[in-house]
């Protein structure tokens, strides 16, 4: 069965409703403050070279500490929870702590969601396209692709694409351009494109 009839599949079942939920998730946190914004930023850092179920986890037992904890404690507290590559995560969010407050108006103000993506590659250390494209995604923004192992592995299966040995800016880009025109064709946002592939992928619906 291809990939459009996979997906297709599921769009007749429970899982619709669990993504639209998941969606509209994202939407509601898009409303929420700069902090807000900020401590999700925290979040994908976390998440270069991790798995996303750690992550969730770390990330909900570090919470409002984000906002408080110097670059120093906040190393010790990543390290108490097990989280990897904890001295230089520290070192990025204690550095993007900078943009804290201006976060959510620097966001709004660009034009189009390569811009949005471009500025958070170039300022945010520890943010490559895949980490940017899902920050952005789980605050609502619609029109980017996040391009990890699993979504690679499940276009590979499927022989849409031949496994990149490095996922350099060209590559992530002509991938993308991939997923958004199979996006057309299910008559779906990247947004939900990536939860209904990543479900196929895993059978999970994460964040």
């Amino acid at each position: 069965m291809s990939l459009i009839n996979q997906t297709n599949q599921l769009k007749k079942s429970k899982i619709k409703n669990l993504i639209a939920k998941r969606i509209k998730e994202f939407k509601n946190l898009g409303k929420k403050s700069s902090k807000e914004w900020f401590k999700e930023l925290c979040f994908c850092i976390l998440t270069a070279n991790s798995t996303a179920e750690r992550c969730i986890e770390v990330h909900c037992r570090v919470g409002d500490d984000f906002l408080r904890l110097n670059k120093a404690k906040l190393r010790n507290k990543l390290r108490g929870l097990g989280c990897r590559f904890h001295t230089k995560r520290a070192g990025y969010i204690s550095e993007s702590n900078q943009y804290r407050n201006s976060l959510k108006k620097t966001i709004k103000s660009s034009k189009d969601d390569n811009e949005r993506r471009e500025w958070l590659v170039k300022n945010i250390k520890g943010l490559g396209y895949k980490e940017a494209s899902h920050f952005l995604r789980n605050i609502g923004y619609n029109d980017l692709a996040i391009i990890d192992f699993h979504i690679i592995d499940l276009l590979s299966k499927n022989r849409l694409i031949t496994k990149p040995r490095t996922l350099n800016k060209n590559k992530y880009l002509e991938i993308e351009n991939l997923l958004r025109e199979l996006s057309k064709k299910l008559n779906i946002t990247l947004a939900e494109l990536d939860l209904y592939l990543w479900y196929l992928e895993t059978g999970k619906i994460l964040k």
